[in-house]
């Protein structure tokens, strides 16, 4: 998912309002080195390039850290070289490692990423593989309990196993923690039951533009997008919706504002991997920091065309470029 590179219901009677910056915050938390929780598959993405360390709760965690949490990434990998490979690398990006399970019956999970002239990815997600069967160990729900934010997507809730961890932890985390939903649509590893549990679950969620028409079709929601919007805040009472426009920036919308950004071109493209969930540790950053929506939306659409400009999701973040945001 990108960002920042480059049936009806019936109509609401009050959309959101246009509103610029200072006209929307969260309540900041208190916790001045924040958890933040990556929670879900994790896995080798096989690009052209090579192999690089992939999906989206591992570099969720990777850039929330980046930004001043502690990230750690609650998952399964297999007893195998390429899930120790795996701990090594997220020790080596010094991500708390300690919640991935290690499951002698299934290997390390794989995706064969390929990658268009634009950079734009497509992926092929290879089954039975360990995060299938990510356990809900007694210390990973101690670790829900000190979350200041956990994000989680509909591909790790696949399997009825994984699925029933991620929904056990979530329930395990504070009430007033983030719990953010990027829904990750991918390939059809998702139905409208899913997607509904994985709402009743969040506070925030996360999508972008192609995955936005899908969504109103499934919960038979208006093609407009902000009547949509509007509905889905109210109905699950969410306090930030996302949708992420790749090329052309993004939207934040709240009960009571919204915020667009054009996005920020990257100085080259190397690739769109992992950029869209650099994009959501940003956003979760600032809610949890209450920043307004337009401070959010500017540092979120920056980190990830610094991610659009670099091969691979997890990059150096330059301390110029944390101190900007």
């Amino acid at each position: 998912m990108s960002a920042g590179c480059a049936g009806g219901a019936p109509a609401p009677k009050d959309p959101p309002r246009r509103a610029g910056a200072g006209s929307y915050t969260l309540t900041a938390m208190s916790n001045a080195e924040p958890v933040a929780i990556g929670l879900g598959e994790i896995l080798w993405d096989l690009l052209p390039s090579g192999r690089q360390l992939g999906g989206a709760p591992a570099n969720f965690a990777y850039h929330a850290q980046a930004l001043g949490a502690r990230g750690a990434v609650v998952s399964a990998v297999g007893a195998d070289a390429p899930g120790a490979e795996i701990l090594a690398r997220l020790r080596g990006l010094e991500v708390d490692a300690r919640y991935v399970a290690v499951d002698a019956a299934h290997p390390t999970g794989t995706v064969t990423v390929q990658l268009d002239a634009a950079g734009i990815p497509t992926y092929v997600i290879h089954e039975g593989v360990a995060w299938d069967h990510i356990p809900a160990t007694p210390a990973a729900l101690e670790l829900a309990g000190r979350a200041a934010v956990t994000c989680f997507g509909t591909l790790a809730q696949r399997s009825p196993e994984s699925r029933a961890a991620v929904h056990a932890f979530l329930a395990a985390t504070p009430k007033a923690s983030l719990r953010i939903l990027d829904v990750n649509l991918r390939q059809s590893y998702y139905d409208v039951e899913v997607i509904r549990a994985s709402l009743q679950a969040a506070n925030i969620l996360k999508l972008n533009d192609s995955e936005m028409p899908v969504l109103a079709k499934l919960l038979r929601l208006p093609a407009d997008e902000e009547r949509a919007i509007t509905l889905l805040l109210r109905k699950f009472a969410l306090r930030v919706i996302a949708v992420t426009r790749g090329a052309k920036g993004s939207t934040l919308y709240s009960a009571g504002a919204v915020s667009h950004h054009g996005g920020f071109p990257p100085a080259e493209l190397a690739d769109t991997v992992g950029a869209g969930d650099a994009f959501t540790a940003a956003l979760a950053m600032g809610l949890i920091r209450g920043h307004d929506l337009d401070r959010i939306n500017a540092g979120a659409n920056r980190l990830a065309a610094h991610v659009c400009a670099h091969a691979g999701a997890t990059p150096i973040v330059p301390r110029s470029l944390i101190a900007a945001m």
